[in-house]
Formats: structure tokens, C-alpha cells, sequence
């Protein structure tokens, strides 16, 4: 099983980094290896026949990250595992990892896909060290300089802001933006042109929300940001890969590894364009776990991308922003 692993992973590396192979291929030789070597996800897929091609994959219920090891390899060879923070009556999900090679090819080449500003990054969510089970920290710490971190010390972040002269990007969650701009309260910072900003998340679990384009007016009168400099990051524990979205109404992309569909509950077909549905997501870095997700989230199918409308009003909150968020609301 080691090697075929090694053999997967690699052939993945190669897709992320330089665009080898076929993504239809590659998916289905990840879902035959976890079908055979992951036994939750191995027991859920003997309802559905072997598939034909990528979209035929079953996705597994975001549920089963809190319920089972959902995972190719015995879990004490973990050199990772994530965790979500998991709410009242509950639990958390974990994800757990092999290796976290294919899962930083995913996250620094995904920013390249995306066409994120090449900027310093400062980050206005915890350290790994902070939150080491965290994955929006992993990330993060993949990213930006461990004197860049700033969450939860808006004082000293306003200072930096306002003495500086060169553009930068902020990445952190939607409420640790929200608290930053409360510290601020009446007091305005036009940051350098050509900055911009990353938020994450909702406001998950929390009595706190705020409609996105409220936030966004935020951004421009707090920071002196336009819309279009404001980007979104779609991700969650469970996965190895992200989408992501600038300004307002315009749909989620993923790289060329990662893929998106809008499905239709009641007949498992994708929808029509501009039709609701539940949101699938196919991630090839997910090698060790699971390579397709069902999420609990509504979105509209819009061309090669998706427009989010949120959480499932059924669903429980939980996500990968929400162990950030918890420690801010302490």
C-alpha cells in the first residue's frame, strides 16, 4: 500500500506543480485506492457502481469527518491531523494527513492560480503555534512570516498600518476583520494602493453576523479599500484545496485540481446553470482522505465556478475559521 500511495501522491504533485496528466484519470485512480484502502468510505461507496468518470465519484457526507477515521493509512502515522472546533452536541471532525507535501503544493500554488497579489502578508488569524490543530493556521503559516501574525493584537496592528508606506495583503477570518474594525471605532486608515485584503469565513456559531456586502463597505471605509481589492477564501478542514472569489457577486474558482458541482438533492444530477443546489466538491490533493465531499453548503451553478448562499438553514455551524473565531469570542 506504501508504495501505490507514494506512486498516487506523486503523480498528484505533478498535476498541482506542473499540469501532468488528466484530472478525470488521476481523480478516479485516488477514489479506486481510498474505495480500497479507506474503510468507511470503502463500506458507504459499495452502494453506488464503480464510476465511469469523475462526477460519478459518491460524495461522502461532511458528517462522516466527526463519525469515523476517514483515512487510507493507520491513523498513528499521522503527522498531522486537523481538527474543526466542533460545537454543542456535535463533535469535531478531524482530517488526517500523511504527509502535508501535497496539502502546501495545494495551498501555494492555488494562490498562484488565483491571481492573489503578490504582496507581505499579514495575518489577523492565530500562529500554528497558537492553534496547531488548526489547518487555516497551517496555511496561513505556509504564508505569511511568524512576526506578521497579528491576531488579536488590533492596537499594534493599527500602529503598523499607519505608519506603513508599501502596499500589503490582511488574511484572516470575516469576525476577526469585524473586531479589527470595531477596535478601530471612528478612526479611518487609507492603506498604501495596491493593498488588499483576504477574509475567510463567517461568522459560524456565533450571535454575530454581518451580510457580506455591509463587510465589504467596511473594508472601504475603515481600510480605504475598493470592493474589488477584497477577496474570499472558500475551504474547510476536511479538504486539501480552496476557492476563492473577489468582490462581490462573482463566483468561487478552484485550480485545476480541484473541481466544484451543484447538485440536486432529490436526483444527485448536477443542476441546470443559474439553479440551487447542494455543493460536491472534488479535491485530487485529497489523497489520504477522501477525494469527494459533500458539503452542507447552497450554491448557485455559475459556469466553471459556484456562487455560495450558505449554510444548509438544517445544518449544524462548524468549519475550519470557527477555532479562530472561538478563541476571539473568549
Amino acid at each position: 500500500m506504501g508504495g501505490e500511495a507514494t506512486k498516487l501522491r506523486n503523480a498528484v504533485e505533478n498535476f498541482i506543480r506542473k499540469g501532468e496528466g488528466s484530472f478525470d484519470s488521476l481523480l478516479l485512480e485516488v477514489h479506486t485506492y481510498q474505495r480500497q484502502n479507506c474503510a468507511p468510505y470503502g463500506a458507504y461507496s459499495s452502494g453506488f457502481l464503480p464510476p465511469s468518470d469523475w462526477r460519478g465519484i459518491p460524495a461522502l457526507p461532511l458528517s462522516a469527518f466527526r463519525h469515523a477515521d476517514i483515512c487510507t493509512f493507520p491513523t498513528g502515522e499521522a503527522v498531522r491531523t486537523f481538527r474543526t472546533s466542533g460545537t454543542t452536541g456535535e463533535g469535531y471532525g478531524q482530517h488526517h494527513f500523511s504527509t502535508l507535501d501535497l496539502y502546501q503544493a495545494a495551498v501555494l500554488e492555488g494562490w498562484k492560480q488565483a491571481g492573489l497579489p503578490r504582496l507581505p502578508i499579514w495575518g489577523l488569524v492565530p500562529s500554528p503555534s497558537d492553534l496547531p490543530h488548526s489547518s487555516l493556521s497551517c496555511m496561513a503559516g505556509w504564508l505569511i512570516s511568524q512576526e506578521n501574525f497579528y491576531w488579536g493584537r488590533w492596537d499594534r496592528l493599527i500602529e503598523d498600518l499607519d505608519r506603513r508606506t508599501e502596499p500589503v495583503l490582511l488574511f484572516g477570518t470575516a469576525l476577526a476583520f469585524l473586531d479589527l474594525f470595531e477596535t478601530l471605532g471612528e478612526k479611518h486608515i487609507s492603506l498604501p494602493a495596491g493593498s488588499a485584503a483576504l477574509e475567510t469565513g463567517g461568522y459560524k456559531g456565533t450571535q454575530r453576523d454581518l451580510p457580506k456586502g455591509d463587510l465589504y463597505r467596511l473594508f472601504t471605509e475603515k481600510l480605504g479599500l475598493p470592493t474589488e481589492a477584497v477577496w474570499n477564501e472558500y475551504g474547510m478542514t476536511e479538504l486539501s484545496s480552496q476557492f476563492y472569489t473577489r468582490g462581490l457577486d462573482q463566483p468561487h474558482r478552484g485550480s485545476p485540481w480541484v473541481r466544484g458541482l451543484v447538485i440536486d438533492p432529490s436526483t444527485g444530477d448536477e443542476v441546470a446553470e443559474g439553479a440551487t443546489g447542494v455543493l460536491h466538491i472534488y479535491d485530487l490533493a485529497n489523497v489520504d482522505s477522501c477525494c469527494a465531499i459533500q458539503t452542507r453548503d447552497l450554491a448557485i451553478r455559475q459556469g466553471d465556478g459556484f456562487v455560495l448562499l450558505g449554510r444548509d438553514p438544517s445544518a449544524l455551524p462548524r468549519g475550519c475559521s470557527r477555532a479562530a473565531d472561538d478563541l476571539l469570542s473568549r
